[in-house]
């Protein structure tokens, strides 16, 4: 973590960041936060960012008393006290103290900076493996901090040689449990369309990948995909080759998956320019 972050309604010492114990983020786990990233000491993408942040306050009926404009003005200086090059950026807001120890209450706000790695060159040559997992994401439109069940499923990813799940139910896939999932199938570009996070990361690629079909994926449809790939904004665009014991194609990333990933690659730096 960076030595400046916003509490406390102002900027700070990191360290000085507190939050009450009783507070129904920690004994409810309910709040809210977002994450973004720097390039070249821009923030990529932060209008979509802040945006999502507003409407999932308002969706969970946390008061947010910053507007998008003070939001904003308040990023744009961490950046620069905490010299925040290229890093990332996590806003957080509390479910706050409950008088019933239950119900949304007056949360508090954090923005901290922290130090971001990206999976191994490896793994972008190479793609990635994901395990199956039955499950749906509660309130799955809004970025909450409750995500118990991918930490609890998580003990068993390493000894499985796994990056992380593919959530499915009733037959259809749905996302991981930090990405977004596209899938390529005779030239068709898919992605699921019910029961996901609308990631900026998945917008920037429905935007420079021309037509994609946002539609119900089914599960079946998975296993005979040709290629499979993942988005979100600590990953870019991550080709998947395995899922549990099968392989996504050949079991290696697509021609078009790395098509997508060059033209990420030129239009995150002419966002940053």
């Amino acid at each position: 973590m960076k030595p400046y972050c916003f509490a406390k309604n102002q900027i700070i010492s990191s360290e000085m960041a507190v939050i009450h114990p009783m507070d129904i983020g920690l004994i409810r786990g309910y709040g809210i936060f977002d994450f973004f990233r720097t390039s070249n000491y821009t923030p990529l993408f932060l209008s979509d960012y802040l945006d999502r942040f507003i409407r999932s306050a308002e969706k969970t009926r946390l008061l947010l008393k910053l507007t998008k404009d003070e939001l904003s003005y308040i990023i744009l200086e961490l950046i620069q006290k905490n010299d925040l090059k290229n890093g990332g950026i996590r806003m957080l807001l509390s479910g706050g103290l409950s008088e019933n120890h239950f119900s949304p209450a007056e949360g508090t706000l954090f923005i901290f900076c922290e130090e971001l790695d990206f999976p191994s060159q490896e793994k972008y040559a190479k793609g990635v493996k994901l395990l199956s997992a039955e499950h749906v994401r509660a309130i799955a439109d809004v970025k909450t901090t409750n995500y118990a069940f991918p930490v609890w499923h998580s003990s068993d990813w390493k000894n499985q040689g796994a990056e992380d799940v593919i959530y499915h139910h009733k037959g259809l896939v749905s996302e991981s449990s930090r990405s977004n999932i596209f899938m390529i199938k005779n030239g068709e570009i898919a992605t699921p369309d019910s029961h996901i996070l609308h990631g900026i990361t998945r917008k920037r690629v429905l935007e420079i990948s021309g037509k994609v079909n946002i539609r119900p994926v089914k599960w079946e449809e998975i296993h005979t995909a040709d290629e499979l790939f993942m988005t979100s904004t600590t990953k870019k665009i991550l080709p998947i080759t395995q899922i549990d014991d099968f392989k996504i194609g050949n079991g290696k990333p697509g021609l078009e998956t790395n098509l997508l990933i060059e033209k990420f690659k030129d239009m995150e730096s002419k966002s940053s320019a």
